[in-house]
């Protein structure tokens, strides 16, 4: 491709709506624009990437054994309706009528109609297991779109869904698919981490996320280096931390906190440390209140407490009135003793002595509570955020923790959509058996962004060669001097004769600005004709390379196209 022919409006100034590195980096090397909040058009240079990242997933899903088709993006209430995802998705599913008024809506996710596919069309069991998947477009409607391609509205998934007439099948077809994930990320040039996952709104049994590693990605990981033990901040197991009460159990005593709402507060007032609090706040799950309790240096997870309590729409805080009404105090001296509503304790709450609660009213706490003789928890469990230095649930190490963009997810759904579709078929012996599935997804157009946060400089993307717009740019230094000219337009003949993607900046530029686009753009190697190519000699540069020595080399100019294409 020649640049003077490529639609690559480049910027040179950072965009104030930008965040983070991929957004900014995306933006001013011309990949994409911004039509709306969350909703990008992608310019030639984004779309090859874009494309290159599908093709791979397309390939090792291939390898794998699954079956490409393609589902429209339009899709009619019912099959939602049937599932009861209908009104679970809420406000961030795009709805709409059509002329006659039946309810549709813009798919955000697949499972219904796969199922229904397979419903409509499988008649044996010979037929399976059968694993099906697609690369499309799906839409939600984020209430905070943000970060670029990392949170929008509109964005390109791989969604994979298999169907099998046993468990063990299931766990093959899951092996299938954790397997082709390993190499698409590595394919893709991503350092990725593994980690047992929340299966959320999808249901099911099973569920691990593929992580990218990054200090901008909104979920957090816990891992353990010494076992290898990984979990996302939804899923990871918290152990309690056993501390010693040399004095036994103390006299229940009232004090007096004005203006002491906070862990904080409490602290600066009764001069304790925030573990001898015990932090009581309350909910609305579904059409109930409960009460969630917590060390004071905790915090609560609420993934963890929703999965407990078992509500189906989204766990909230209960409003100031409520608190008001249900404690007969102010926010912030909420406690359980007393407190007419279900208590879920946190495990560590119960290893706990003499600590410090709300008393339910205005500028008081209770001291020296303990469990057993002063209130019982309704429910205890493992409710709390893992944070850095916790013990790892499998070694007893020390957990780190790091924030991560989530790149892939693969669950075990069983008969959830099954169950509720009417998903059966005959076994070999004739009887009917309900099919178990799974579901697998990447999102697409956000492995773009992951791969450019893990691969940039101060100069611009560093794309790896898989997925990379263009592998080689050419780059005449004086557009001017005709011998240049006409060498750069040789070499890149014969890189396009051997099958190089490769660009020739034949743009009436000075060399600094043509360095500078290709040094953005990220184009992996960049053959510069200069002053030398009178002694038949080009500059062989590498976008990346582990040392000086290899980052410039000499080539000659009959060898470059040959060079180019061996190192490639």
């Amino acid at each position: 491709m020649r640049m003077s022919n490529l639609l690559m409006p480049t910027l040179r100034e950072v965009p104030a709506e930008a965040e983070i590195t991929s957004h900014r980096l995306m933006l001013r090397a011309g990949l994409i624009r911004k039509l709306a909040a969350g909703i990008y058009s992608y310019l030639p240079l984004g779309l090859r990437s874009l494309k290159k990242i599908e093709q791979i997933v397309r390939e090792e899903m291939d390898r794998a054994g699954a079956q490409e088709l393609l589902m429209s993006a339009l899709l009619p209430a019912e099959a939602y309706q049937a599932s009861g995802r209908w009104e679970v998705f809420g406000d961030s599913m795009f709805r709409l009528k059509d002329r006659g008024g039946r309810d549709f809506c813009l798919g955000p996710t697949h499972e219904e109609l796969f199922t229904q596919t397979v419903i409509d069309n499988v008649r044996s069991y010979k037929e399976f297991p059968m694993t099906l998947y697609q690369i499309q477009t799906k839409y939600r409607d984020e209430g905070r779109p943000r970060f670029g391609l990392m949170r929008t509205r509109e964005f390109t998934m791989k969604d994979a869904y298999s169907f099998d007439l046993s468990e063990e099948g299931l766990d093959k077809s899951y092996k299938k698919m954790y397997d082709a994930y390993c190499r698409i990320f590595t394919r893709l040039g991503l350092d990725f981490t593994i980690v047992d996952a929340d299966s959320g709104a999808m249901g099911g049994s099973g569920s691990q996320e593929f992580m990218v590693k990054s200090p901008v990605g909104e979920d957090g990981i816990a891992y353990c280096d010494d076992c290898g033990y990984a979990a996302n901040y939804e899923k990871a197991q918290c152990i309690p931390q056993k501390k010693e009460y040399p004095d036994g159990e103390l006299t229940l005593e009232k004090v007096h906190t004005p203006n002491a709402h906070t862990i904080d507060e409490l602290v600066s007032s009764l001069g304790m440390e925030p573990h001898n609090f015990a932090k009581t706040i309350l909910y609305k799950a579904d059409d109930k209140y409960i009460a969630a309790m917590v060390r004071g240096d905790r915090e609560i997870n609420e993934v963890k407490l929703k999965n407990l309590v078992g509500c189906t729409d989204d766990l909230e805080l209960a409003d100031p009135a409520v608190v008001r009404e249900l404690t007969h105090a102010q926010v912030g001296f909420a406690g359980p003793i007393g407190l007419d509503v279900p208590v879920y304790a946190d495990l560590e709450v119960t290893e706990m002595r003499n600590f410090i609660v709300g008393a339910n009213e205005t500028d008081y706490h209770w001291k020296n509570v303990n469990v057993g003789r002063d209130f019982t928890p309704d429910f205890t469990a493992d409710i709390r955020l893992i944070t850095d230095g916790d013990v790892c649930p499998h070694c007893g190490k020390p957990i780190k923790t790091a924030q991560g963009i989530e790149v892939g997810h693969i669950f075990k759904l069983g008969t959830k959509y099954s169950d509720a579709l009417g998903l059966k078929a005959l076994d070999e012996s004739g009887e009917e058996k309900t099919v178990i599935m799974g579901c697998y997804g990447i999102g697409v157009t956000r492995c773009i962004a992951a791969v450019i946060e893990q691969n940039y400089d101060d100069n611009g993307i560093i794309w790896p060669v898989s997925v990379a717009p263009y592998h080689v740019v050419v780059v005449p230094v004086n557009h001017k001097d005709e011998n240049q000219v006409k060498i750069a337009e040789k070499i890149y003949g014969e890189l396009q004769a051997r099958g190089i993607e490769a660009l020739l900046d034949d743009r009436e530029e000075r060399a600094g600005v043509k360095f500078k686009d290709a040094d953005l753009i990220g184009i992996p190697v960049r053959i510069v004709v200069g002053k030398k190519c009178g002694d038949g000699i080009v500059e062989y540069k590498l976008r990346r390379a582990e040392s000086a020595e290899e980052k410039t080399i000499e080539v000659a100019i009959e060898e470059a196209a040959a060079y180019v294409k061996e190192n490639l």
